[in-house]
């Protein structure tokens, strides 16, 4: 398929398509570190301070101690979050962002307003709740 000078396929004039491509690098990057349905949850679970595993499943419904486990251990590997082990009996163990995590704030609070609009726009038109 051939493109024109006015297809809005096309990368910009200024950007040869490797550096369209690279543009789109971060964005994919970060889509890949925070996609999914429980990761954004639990990182705003944590932005309120440190929380035991039973306190983030028991804030986030639907979210089973399985796949809480396994975003955990994702966003420890990717540095988000940590995860600290008390030698009390029974042993008590706690997650809380890591200084770098704290950093994805400005973006999920940015996120919440966006929500938070675009929930107001779909209820006003009669959509669902």
């Amino acid at each position: 398929m051939e493109t024109t000078d006015n297809d809005k396929r096309k990368c910009p004039n200024h950007l040869s398509t490797g550096e369209c491509t690279k543009q789109l690098l971060p964005v994919k990057d970060a889509l890949d570190i925070l996609s999914g349905k429980w990761k954004l949850q639990i990182i705003l679970s944590l932005t309120f301070g440190k929380k035991r595993f039973k306190q983030i499943q028991r804030e986030i419904t639907g979210l089973t101690p399985k796949m809480l486990s396994k975003e955990l251990k994702e966003l420890e590997i990717n540095e988000l979050a940590s995860r600290k082990v008390y030698d009390t009996s029974p042993v008590t163990v706690e997650y809380e962002l890591t200084t770098y995590g704290k950093t994805l704030k400005p973006l999920i609070m940015e996120l919440h307003k966006w929500g938070t609009k675009h929930r107001k726009r779909i209820i006003a038109r009669g959509g669902r709740d």
